[in-house]
């Protein structure tokens, strides 16, 4: 039974990363082959936002990301219930984050920099705010990814390092509150997405740090309280739902 546990603890994230930027490239093409009966608003002549391709990109961008915060939350989940798995699957937690942290940089908009026309300071400018916080989100995912690197090494083994990863789910959570779209048809559907996520995140960051206040509260008992484990295992539950959310997320 554990070896059970064990292999479909491994194999259903891969799985995920697998098919997922399959699953989203197929969408995104039926997006783009879509007449102009497949939207409910009209958008204006050159728009990218709200646009077919735009809503297609940006739909492939969220389900990428999703297969990352899956797999970072199915590592935090095994390390909360206690599941032993593979020495090398631990790295899949950094790798995760970095590979999300370099693929916001990058290619988070289509219009910014590195990609896109505008230059590296008009995408930091803040003219456009969903740009700006798109790459916040990198860099606060590749600085995070690092420190769970050095973590897994042995080279970082203070609280406080451990504390960066929902950290950073509390401040990701806060910005998604503020984090609006530009025009687009299905602008109420995206905000409501950001709602839910960020209460999820400030939810999961909240129950891992009540954990950890378990922990250092009872120091000294001769085994941990049942909620503590409790408390970790509902912020790892609340990533992978975050992760499926992203994964499934739609603007159309």
């Amino acid at each position: 039974m554990k070896l059970l546990r064990l292999k479909t603890f491994m194999v259903v994230p891969l799985l995920i990363l697998l098919m997922a930027p399959a699953l989203a490239w197929a969408d995104m093409d039926d997006h783009a082959h879509q007449g102009k009966h497949g939207h409910s608003a009209m958008v204006a002549p050159g728009q990218w936002e709200g646009s077919r391709e735009g809503i297609a990109y940006s739909e492939f961008n969220h389900a990428l990301t999703g297969v990352g915060v899956i797999i970072v939350g199915m590592i935090e989940l095994g390390m909360a219930m206690g599941w032993r798995v593979w020495r090398w699957s631990q790295r899949l937690l950094p790798a995760a984050l970095l590979g999300s942290g370099i693929f916001l940089l990058i290619w988070s908009d289509h219009e910014a920099w590195p990609i896109g026309s505008w230059t590296l300071a008009e995408t930091l400018s803040g003219k456009d705010s969903e740009m700006l916080q798109h790459k916040i989100f990198g860099v606060l995912a590749l600085g995070v990814g690092t420190v769970e690197w050095l973590r897994r090494v042995g080279k970082l083994e203070q609280w406080f390092w451990s504390s960066l990863l929902p950290g950073f789910a509390l401040i990701g959570g806060g910005m998604l509150f503020l984090h609006m779209h530009g025009p687009h048809p299905a602008g109420h559907q995206i905000q409501m997405h950001h709602y839910v996520m960020g209460t999820l995140a400030l939810a999961g960051g909240m129950a891992w740090f009540g954990g950890e206040w378990l922990n250092r509260s009872t120091r000294g008992l001769s085994q941990d309280p049942p909620s503590k484990s409790v408390l970790k295992i509902i912020w790892a539950v609340l990533v992978i739902i975050i992760g499926v959310q992203l994964l499934f997320y739609s603007e159309s």
